[in-house]
């Protein structure tokens, strides 16, 4: 491999390394969030969940799942695009099949980009890998 991949591999994890950091006096923080592998293409976060993520009759809240496949979408379009502001335009989610809590897993993937909009898709299994959400949203460059 040629040298300009592994300078900009040290780059990729040294711009995760930060956003890292920065993310855990945020929502992201919050929700408990934590990141499993991510680049400008793919990522995989993971969140352990307890009593403050389920709603009222026991079952992992929907917004929780939708903000576990929004901050793996979101963490992909920062890592394409590290030097731009992006917001999250749409977010269009299926919810597909409950969870009483563990540990969560969500993938994203981008799916196609413009000059100023990204669409992707993400979605959200449990320990046993059961598909309990998928999404797909639009990402615009502001």
């Amino acid at each position: 491999m040629d040298e300009e991949w592994f300078v900009q591999q040290a780059d990729d994890a040294g711009l995760l390394t930060r956003l890292a950091a920065r993310a855990q006096s945020t929502f992201w923080g919050l929700l408990g969030c934590e990141v499993v592998q991510a680049d400008g293409k793919k990522a995989t976060i993971c969140l352990d969940t307890g009593e403050q993520h389920l709603n009222l009759i026991g079952i992992v809240h929907g917004g929780v799942l939708m903000s576990l496949m929004d901050n793996a979408m979101g963490l992909v379009v920062m890592l394409a695009h590290p030097n731009e502001r992006t917001v999250t335009a749409t977010m269009n989610t299926h919810f597909l099949s409950s969870s009483k809590g563990g540990l969560l897993v969500c993938e994203a993937e981008m799916l196609h980009r413009t000059k100023r909009t990204l669409t992707l898709q993400g979605q959200v299994k449990d320990e046993e890998g059961k598909l309990l959400a998928w999404a797909s949203a639009a990402y615009r460059i502001v």
